[in-house]
């Protein structure tokens, strides 16, 4: 369920679908109180002016049409964006507009008006149409207020498309999904469940296959723990997110003992396969996506290191507090305490690689970026506990030095 919520926040059609009933049901309900306020003999509605049906049809039909207009038009501007930016900075970053809230908000509230002033319109009746002529003066009324509502969004959508393509409004996107993913896997305040857990000495564990293909996107860690507690089982997850499965290679493995089928099944409900990786429990992926932008600001076409110095900059803003908080879990517990789960989250090192690979691969032409990288590494040096991390970041300053020299 969590997982098909994700997946709704990051498309285009379930907000303005929302709202798009929403507007159907308002229209039916303020057409129904008219309705009754005219069977009750009140002929005007407050201070509000009693239309003639041509009127009110005609107030309805602009309303409505100008709205669906304007949704069309708002959509191919979206779009044109979504393939400049893809283009320029990466096919990955296309997910973020999708899931932008603003722009979900602007295309729903002119398809929810379109809506509203479409059902409002087909209630209004004239004694040509056969029965009493019946002009809905509040509905029509609400329409007027949602007209005009809707000119306020669609110039909040000029500035906020236009602020969408600027490249600090991107990797702050960027960076924001990836602080959210290092607080997930480096929590400031780890749980009680969350241990440092060895592996334990189990004989021939068994696995629980995949049953479909695709990126793990989710992992429901709390429900694994679960069936390992109501199965008296460890389960050692060995496709965690970011990883790639086809049908048949396993998914945990499972000791001691053979899973029995309806546990198979369950485990395989915890987890969330697609077309694509996300980085919602994807810390790499969420790095990776960072040390993108900075990439493509490095190619011919671009040219643009202060791109690339930006993103250092920012990743700062997530290898400090992954140095500086305690390891990731490596295992989870029952509230008995017994061990229930293993995990394998990427380790400090391999978040440090995904940084200063891509400055080794494209940026050792630009001083700009290599400085940028050396002060990085000087920022994480400070806060490093661990003789690896200081071990791979010293190799990582001799290598930069020498091809700065």
């Amino acid at each position: 369920m969590r997982s098909f919520i994700l997946r709704s926040r990051e498309s285009f059609w379930f907000l303005p679908g929302v709202l798009g009933l929403t507007a159907i049901v308002l229209a039916e309900a303020l057409v129904a109180l008219d309705r009754f306020l005219l069977a009750e003999g009140d002929g005007q509605v407050l201070f509000l002016d009693v239309l003639s049906a041509s009127g009110g049809r005609a107030i309805l039909e602009i309303i409505g049409t100008s709205m669906l207009t304007v949704a069309a038009t708002s959509f191919s501007i979206t779009i044109s964006v979504l393939a400049t930016t893809s283009s320029t900075y990466g096919p990955r970053l296309v997910r973020n507009f999708l899931a932008d809230r603003a722009n979900q908000l602007v295309l729903a509230s002119f398809t929810a008006t379109f809506l509203y002033a479409l059902v409002v319109l087909r209630s209004v009746r004239t004694v040509e149409d056969g029965g009493n002529d019946f002009v809905p003066v509040i509905s029509t009324n609400v329409a007027v207020l949602l007209g005009i509502l809707n000119v306020a969004v669609l110039v909040f959508f000029i500035h906020h498309i236009a602020d969408s393509v600027q490249i600090t409004t991107l990797q702050r996107r960027v960076q924001t999904d990836l602080t959210r993913a290092v607080d997930l896997i480096y929590p400031a305040d780890p749980a009680a469940s969350s241990v440092q857990a060895a592996v334990p000495p189990v004989l021939s564990p068994e696995a629980v296959p995949a049953s479909t293909h695709g990126y793990v996107e989710r992992v429901d860690l709390a429900a694994l723990c679960e069936i390992a507690r109501a199965h008296d089982c460890v389960i050692d997850v060995v496709a965690m997110p970011g990883v790639h499965r086809i049908a048949g290679e396993d998914l945990v493995r499972v000791s001691p003992g053979r899973p029995a089928e309806e546990m198979a099944d369950a485990v395989r409900a915890a987890f969330t396969l697609g077309v694509a990786r996300t980085p919602h429990q994807d810390v790499r992926f969420a790095m990776q996506q960072l040390v993108e932008v900075a990439v493509r600001g490095l190619a011919s076409g671009s040219n643009d290191p202060y791109t690339a110095v930006t993103a250092l900059d920012l990743a700062a803003t997530a290898l400090v507090p992954v140095l500086s908080r305690e390891p990731a879990a490596t295992g989870l517990t029952d509230d008995a305490g017994h061990l229930r789960v293993l995990l394998h989250w990427p380790t400090p090192e391999d978040l440090i690689g995904d940084v200063f690979g891509g400055v080794e691969t494209y940026g050792l032409d630009h001083p700009l970026v290599v400085r940028a990288a050396l002060g990085l590494a000087e920022r994480l040096a400070a806060v490093a506990t661990t003789p690896t991390v200081t071990s791979v970041l010293t190799d990582t300053v001799r290598r930069l030095e020498s091809a700065r020299a």
